[in-house]
């Protein structure tokens, strides 16, 4: 089951109450902590999506230069899809009983994830140290803006993750447990989408520039 999937689902239909009882024994309390996550990515999404517009709007001005890349991005991306790849595999370990893999998964991610964000302070000091580095770029006050909120949503991401490792060593209720897991792998997966798409906008060139040409917006 794809993100897509995830957000587009109705669980207040009659006809998809029905379905998730039958394959994932839901209650309407976890129906309605899905349906909660759902709407709360969703407000996210647009949030990101007003900062690509102001993005492109701001580098119509003549002041406008863009930010030199940082290479430490790369890594920090790579290590970033880990953490994605490491919650599914708890994922499917947990739809499997298999408890072992799922802890395992579960503390990769989480370990990787606070790689991440160690990675982006240390790219703001590598941006910082750049010779043509100016605070008063607008497209450097941008990459401070962006990847801060996005690292902020990725430290409330850990917030929900250690409460979940947390129930992982005690009396486990099973379906609780699963849908903990499942809810940390779709927000994570959700982060990743989104830095994918801010990275290659914004931080590998001048993406974004040459993505409005072909629009035709500018």
């Amino acid at each position: 089951m794809n993100i897509f999937h995830e957000l587009t689902v109705k669980p207040w239909a009659a006809e998809q109450g029905r379905i998730d009882d039958l394959h994932a024994g839901d209650t309407s309390s976890r129906a309605a902590k899905r349906l909660a996550l759902r709407v709360f990515l969703a407000v996210v999404a647009v949030l990101f999506v007003l900062l690509l517009t102001a993005y492109g709007g701001r580098m119509a001005y003549e002041d406008w230069r863009p930010a030199p890349q940082v290479s430490l991005l790369w890594a920090n991306t790579l290590v970033l899809i880990l953490s994605s790849v490491a919650l599914q595999w708890a994922q499917y370990s947990v739809r499997r009983g298999r408890m072992d893999a799922m802890r395992a998964g579960l503390l990769a991610g989480g370990t990787f994830t606070v790689v991440f964000l160690f990675g982006q302070v240390l790219s703001w000091r590598q941006l910082g140290t750049m010779v043509h580095f100016e605070v008063t770029n607008p497209a450097i006050a941008f990459f401070y803006l962006i990847t801060g909120l996005h690292g902020l949503h990725l430290l409330g991401g850990l917030v929900a993750w250690g409460r979940t490792v947390a129930k992982v060593w005690g009396d486990v209720d099973v379906a609780k447990l699963r849908l903990s897991v499942e809810l940390c792998a779709l927000y994570w997966h959700f982060l990743l989408l989104v830095w994918l798409v801010l990275f290659g906008l914004l931080f590998t060139g001048n993406n974004l520039d040459l993505l409005l040409k072909l629009c035709g917006i500018r």
